[in-house]
């Protein structure tokens, strides 16, 4: 748990037991990072943060949808941000921000036990090392919570760019492939159909809740609302950009699937000429087939077996001039 006291010249570290004294000066801002397994989350948010039962509990707990609730002059906000797993899979980071007028509290809500633990905090510590450099002068808590908003934006933003250097080498597959292993490439095609759909779920989920919250701040300075509105402006652009790459994405299903289609399409027409060329065969065999042949029916039989030949042959041109083959 890191205990942060920011000001417009920099940032300096503090003792958790820090925090009611941090509070009660007026030359900067309290941040707050922490883990939500770490012990005394609970404990720090109810008595040096005064927050609600329900935020609290909001920050012990994963949630899957990000969210976002106005307390009297604070707001808690909940977001994503992805990262690419093995087979496709997607983890869904969650970040919990408590914005107050003087404090800020980061919880990195619980992870998948399988993710690196440094992967959820990216955007925090993106943060921290540019106050540190002084690249970020965090005058307000807002501020704060905008520049970790917008890295985190801008990792959605990495991860369809991603996704999208895949589709151009997967298009081109799919229109030089002769569909000999087609599951691989089904297989393929929809884990980065599900990849895409993610990241545009999430950013589209993040800017409604970041909208939400420019109605909920009434009371927020002009400053911190033109914050609030660059945020949700740059989680719909990459709501967009995922829009785009996924109607790219299913123009090249589409292709696959048509490509299928003409491949089964053309094998029936195939095997319907073979069945029609053969069935005047069959037909005359089972009848003729009746009769045992006598020592003097030589001459019939030939008979029969021209006209069979001549039946199939004029079937197979009739074939031909359908198209079927």
């Amino acid at each position: 748990m890191e205990v942060r006291f920011v000001t417009p010249d920099g940032m300096t570290a503090h003792p958790v037991e820090a925090v009611a004294s941090l509070r009660a000066r007026t030359d900067g801002l309290v941040w707050v990072d922490a883990s939500a397994t770490e012990d005394g989350v609970a404990e720090l948010l109810r008595d040096g943060f005064g927050a609600h039962p329900l935020v609290i509990e909001a920050c012990l707990r994963r949630n899957h949808v990000p969210t976002v609730h106005g307390y009297g002059d604070a707001f808690f906000l909940v977001q994503h941000t992805p990262l690419l797993g093995p087979a496709g899979h997607v983890h869904l980071l969650e970040l919990d921000q408590l914005i107050g007028p003087d404090f800020l509290v980061t919880v990195h809500g619980p992870i998948n036990p399988v993710v690196d633990p440094a992967q959820a905090m990216t955007e925090t510590e993106l943060a921290a090392r540019r106050i540190d450099d002084g690249r970020l002068h965090a005058t307000s808590p807002m501020r704060l919570a905008y520049a970790i908003g917008s890295a985190g934006a801008r990792r959605q933003r990495a991860l369809v760019g991603d996704v999208a250097e895949k589709l151009p080498g997967l298009e081109q597959e799919v229109m030089t492939s002769r569909l000999r292993d087609p599951e691989q490439l089904l297989e393929q095609l929809f884990l980065i159909r599900h990849e895409l759909t993610t990241a545009r779920t999430m950013a589209a989920q993040c800017h409604d809740v970041v909208a939400r919250l420019h109605h909920l701040g009434r009371g927020l300075a002009d400053s911190d609302r033109e914050l609030v509105d660059d945020l949700a402006d740059q989680l719909d652009r990459v709501r967009s950009l995922a829009d785009g790459e996924s109607q790219f994405l299913f123009g090249v299903i589409d292709l696959y699937q048509t490509k299928v289609n003409t491949k089964m399409t053309v094998a029936m027409e195939r095997l319907a000429v073979i069945a029609a060329v053969t069935l005047p065969i069959t037909a005359i065999a089972s009848i003729y087939g009746m009769n045992i042949l006598g020592p003097h029916q030589h001459l019939e039989l030939a008979l029969v077996l021209l006209v069979m030949l001549l039946m199939s042959a004029q079937l197979l041109r009739w074939a031909r001039r359908q198209g079927w083959w």
